[in-house]
């Protein structure tokens, strides 16, 4: 806590969501004065609509497990989220009165599974600590000498003073929920390091399955669009690749797949499409038979019956999962019964590029680490520090992202605590960012 004979610190917050209101609460236990920015015209508004299907708050596998999912940015995340980690958050629900449970998937939902009550009683906190919110405030810089910068359609352009900065304006894959990137010309601007915003978690378009097509075929688009196939499992390699399948599902869409099981493996299929103009993800259509299973039941004599109907009686194999196999396989593969078998275990689709930016759930890329000190300021310019999606980190669905989000906004605002009070030490009345 401050000492009682010193001016509050006061800390601008650029951002309303989990990881700017996080830097807020911590900024405000701290004694700081906060004020919170935001360009919509309420906060939490990307929270609220994650919310919508039930709000993954975290993930109850161990810490060191949860570390993994982070990639490779795991290490300089480490830290950070050992300090906040998924225990850590369910105690702050719990603090905010809000009990959580673990699914069957060891995701964490509140136990009304609703994102509006956690945000209306976190907020009501927040502001009885003292924490002022400024809505519908775009942020556009500096003044030359040194003031924040806000375009408003009230009042035009407005300026504010503060002694420090949080920036938590997240990535680029929201834009009509106030994610859209703008901040990053501001920031290389002033000499800050980033990485080019991508896609992450999101779908994919698939190869031509056919000569003047630009993608699946009309039938299988306008009989299966919007089907999840299931169960499933998938890797990026084939089967005689490393072990890395997982087994979910996923969904035909118009043009390629999306879903949670695209998602888990989204990073990687993005970066081998950047490199190689294509990336193979192989599907087991299967995942309950071995292969000898499938392939003594494909070469089972069928007699009079049609492929079709064999492989539904004797695999269960029908519907959209059949409709694949035609869609990607040539005629001699499907009657030849170890090509046919193999297919089943190891389908390969061919896919060609990301779906846009706007429509992926996340996106990676950002203010890279390197561009921050130890204490998440940045070197270019001290006294701002950066939190959320906004930084160079990605990680797949499942809770990890809010973790993240939140642990990094943590971490921001003490960062931001402890510099002013080495500054103060240092020189007292030193300048703000």
């Amino acid at each position: 806590m401050p000492s009682p004979h010193l001016p509050a610190v006061r800390v601008a917050v650029i951002g309303g969501g989990p990881a700017g209101l996080m830097a807020a609460e911590v900024l405000a236990q701290g004694g700081a004065a906060v004020d919170v920015f935001d360009a919509m015209p309420s906060v939490g508004r990307k929270f609220l609509l994650a919310g919508r299907g039930g709000l993954n708050l975290t993930h109850s596998e161990p810490t060191a497990a949860l570390l993994e999912r982070y990639g490779p940015h795991a290490a300089r995340l480490r830290d950070t989220v050992l300090a906040f980690d998924g225990s850590a958050v369910r105690a702050w629900a719990a603090g905010l009165g809000i009990s959580t449970f673990v699914g069957s998937s060891g995701r964490v939902f509140p136990e009304d599974m609703k994102a509006a009550p956690l945000l209306r009683t976190w907020l009501h906190r927040l502001r009885a600590g003292g924490v002022r919110f400024h809505t519908r405030h775009r942020w556009t810089g500096w003044t030359p000498d040194g003031a924040l910068c806000f375009a408003t359609q009230a009042a035009g352009e407005v300026t504010f003073r503060a002694d420090a900065l949080v920036l938590a304006l997240g990535g680029a894959s929201w834009p009509r929920l106030g994610s859209d990137g703008a901040w990053m010309p501001v920031l290389q601007q002033q000499g800050v390091a980033t990485a080019p915003l991508v896609p992450s978690n999101c779908g994919f378009d698939v190869a031509p399955t056919g000569p003047g097509r630009s993608g699946w075929s009309d039938h299988l688009r306008q009989r299966f669009a919007g089907q999840p196939v299931k169960p499933v499992a998938a890797r990026c390699t084939d089967a005689s690749g490393p072990g890395d399948a997982q087994q979910g599902e996923f969904v035909l869409t118009d043009s390629g797949v999306e879903g949670s099981l695209v998602y888990a493996f989204s990073a990687r299929l993005r970066d081998e499409v950047a490199r190689h103009g294509q990336a193979t993800w192989w599907i087991d259509l299967l995942p309950q038979h071995s292969e000898a299973q499938v392939l003594a039941e494909v070469a089972r004599p069928r007699g009079p019956r049609s492929l079709s109907t064999h492989l539904k009686s004797r695999l269960g194999l029908q519907g959209l999962k059949m409709a694949l196999l035609h869609e990607l396989l040539g005629p001699q593969q499907l009657q030849d019964p170890q090509q046919l078998a193999r297919a089943i275990k190891a389908l390969p689709l061919t896919l060609v590029r990301p779906r846009p930016l706007d429509e992926a759930i996340s996106t990676a890329g950002g203010v890279r680490f390197d561009a921050l000190d130890a204490r998440g300021m940045l070197l270019a310019r001290p006294g701002v520090f950066c939190a959320g999606e906004m930084l160079d980190w990605e990680a797949p669905t499942g809770g990890y992202l809010l973790t993240a989000c939140l642990a990094t906004g943590r971490a921001a605002a003490e960062g931001a605590l402890r510099w002013r009070a080495e500054a103060a030490a240092a020189s007292p009345g030193a300048p703000g960012p």
